[in-house]
């Protein structure tokens, strides 16, 4: 890992700010910080981090909108800064893209832990396995009662109504799709979707699986068909489920 890698802290309490400041300098890294969504966009036209830790309860622009912004743009690390209870908060900053989050208050040993993981993942090379290999364009994909056109990156019924979907969702439709009948373990969903890993109490692929069940399955309410659960191993995307 870059022992001068780049830090953004985008917090509105500046002692905290301060002590962070202080504290990762300490272990060589350059930090820069901004109070708000304004000067952290400040901040990064001039100078592009390579991680940005986010602070979710920030005044005007939340935590949230500021890093689907960030996904959106740029391809930098984002660890979210949360609350202890917050724990919808941190699932919604994961499906936006974060590559992981730290509930206050916090040990800054723990905040720099986990610094050094995002940015290890960032900078490390492809895995020796090989990525799942692109689903077929142009046509629509039959995924369980819906179709999903994957250049337009939509969703749709079997009756043509569009079915809304979140960022996530697409790209676990995308890598079932390039990957029928085949067990996928946690890990390996989230290197593909979020080239992240998964923790052992880590449950936001659960979590997106059931609410992409609820949308995808012909059968909502009954046992899954199209995507199956395999116990202690993953999630298998069957085709004529």
């Amino acid at each position: 890992m870059d022992a001068t890698a780049r830090l953004l802290i985008v917090d509105d309490d500046p002692s905290v700010r301060a002590m962070l400041r202080e504290y990762l300098e300490d272990h060589a890294f350059r930090v820069a910080e901004a109070g708000s969504g304004a000067e952290m966009r400040e901040r990064i036209e001039r100078e592009l981090p390579d991680a940005v830790l986010l602070d979710i309860r920030l005044p005007g622009e939340d935590g949230l909108s500021l890093a689907r912004y960030l996904r959106e743009h740029y391809d930098l690390g984002i660890i979210m800064v949360t609350a202890s209870g917050d724990v919808i908060d941190r699932v919604v900053g994961l499906e936006l893209g974060a590559d992981d989050y730290i509930a206050k208050p916090f040990d800054p040993r723990e905040l720099l832990a986990r610094v050094k993981s995002v940015l290890r993942r960032l900078q490390a090379k492809p895995p020796a396995e090989a990525p799942p290999p692109a689903a077929p364009k142009g046509a629509r994909q039959r995924f369980g009662r819906c179709e999903l056109d994957i250049d337009a990156r939509r969703l749709f019924e079997s009756d043509g109504a569009e079915v809304a979907m979140t960022a996530m969702e697409y790209e676990l439709l995308r890598v079932f799709l390039a990957n029928p009948n085949r067990v996928l373990s946690r890990d390996q969903l989230l290197m593909h979707t979020r080239n992240r890993e998964w923790e052992p109490f880590d449950r936001s692929i659960d979590i997106r699986i059931g609410r992409l069940r609820r949308k995808v399955e012909p059968e909502p309410a009954g046992e899954p068909r199209c995507i199956r659960t395999v116990r202690n191993a993953g999630y298998m995307f069957v085709p004529d489920g």
